[in-house]
């Protein structure tokens, strides 16, 4: 594979993830491999629940960051993550009958671009 090509499909990726930033709540991790994306405010207050805080930084809600900070923490979260990482964008679906309606997969688990990690990517 192409390592320029490679490069340039991670960094169109990263931008899109800028993108859904402008209109998310938060983002929150699970200090591991689950990174999310919170698109209203139910999904903030969910994460709360599950124990989700600004104070351990597993929460960042973008009342308190901006989209350009909120990324920068996701490629963060991102790079110290185990291996099973991903960015999911998760948004409250009415009425839903599939546990998974509201989820979007940002950056999937073994993403090809981004798996194995490169030697010093970003």
């Amino acid at each position: 594979m192409d390592t320029n090509t490679r490069t340039e499909r991670r960094q169109l990726r990263w931008e899109s993830v800028g993108l859904i930033l402008r209109s998310a709540s938060g983002i929150a991790w699970d200090g591991c491999h689950k990174i999310y994306v919170l698109m209203d405010q139910p999904q903030v207050e969910q994460m709360r629940q599950y124990g989700y805080t600004a104070s351990d930084s597993s929460l960042m809600l973008a009342a308190d960051a901006g989209p350009e900070l909120m990324l920068d923490t996701l490629q963060q979260w991102f790079r110290a993550s185990c291996p099973l990482r991903f960015i999911d964008a998760v948004r409250t679906v009415d009425g839903e009958t599939d546990s998974n309606e509201g989820f979007t997969a940002l950056i999937p688990q073994f993403e090809e671009d981004f798996w194995p990690e490169p030697a010093g990517a970003e």
